[in-house]
């Protein structure tokens, strides 16, 4: 049976072999080890970016009841989800960030926020939810808000709209002019877009609460 010293002295022989350079050149002078972190790091790279995608599935974010009974109910009568063109907003055009960063950060936030109150069973049921609706939308309007509306924006496109096709006070409030001017952004109009309005939303202070929050 080997001694301790002589499994010590293999395993030694092992990492110097692994990382030992090649004399041949076709190896392009790169140890063994050096192609064995490449070959892993794209494995790792690949399943990390399987996962980013497969969670920002719509089947992913109902797979929960809290999502599903409840805001995703709410979604499903709305223009987002069926329309003449058949073009949808499905859940993370609207909550994750199409770009590489945001989207990690927002999945970072996710990980260390929501799941843990999802374990905790904190909105778990409709009564639980209810209460918490109101805080819920805020959290999301002020993200929207410091954020300038930006997943609104990867469909909507102010400089982009034909406002002669518009409603006169929407053609007002579009203007690319006044929204500079006012420092004003989609969600500063447009909330309960796809899920229903929280109670006391009138009451929301938005320059405090939200406009202030986003800083």
């Amino acid at each position: 049976m080997p001694s301790d010293d002589t499994k010590t002295a293999s395993t030694e022989s092992f990492w110097k072999r692994l990382w030992k350079i090649p004399s041949k050149w076709y190896f392009l002078y790169i140890p063994a080890g050096g192609y064995l972190v490449f070959v892993f790091a794209i494995i790792f790279w690949g399943a990390f970016n399987i996962a980013m995608e497969m969670s920002s599935t719509e089947e992913f974010c109902i797979s929960c009841h809290e999502m599903k009974d409840n805001v995703y109910q709410e979604y499903t009568s709305t223009i987002h989800y069926s329309n003449r063109t058949g073009v949808r907003a499905v859940c993370a055009d609207c909550h994750v960030p199409k770009e590489f960063i945001p989207k990690v950060k927002r999945k970072i936030r996710a990980t260390f926020n929501e799941i843990p109150h999802w374990m905790l069973g904190t909105i778990d049921t409709p009564e639980k939810f209810e209460a918490h609706r109101l805080e819920l939308a805020k959290s999301v309007w002020r993200e929207m808000k410091a954020g300038d509306s930006h997943e609104c924006r990867n469909c909507h496109n102010l400089p982009h709209m034909d406002l002669e096709k518009q409603a006169r006070s929407a053609r007002s409030k579009h203007s690319v002019e006044r929204a500079l001017e006012r420092g004003e952004t989609c969600i500063d109009c447009h909330q309960g877009i796809a899920h229903k309005l929280p109670e006391g939303w009138e009451e929301i202070d938005w320059d405090e609460e939200i406009a202030g929050g986003a800083d």
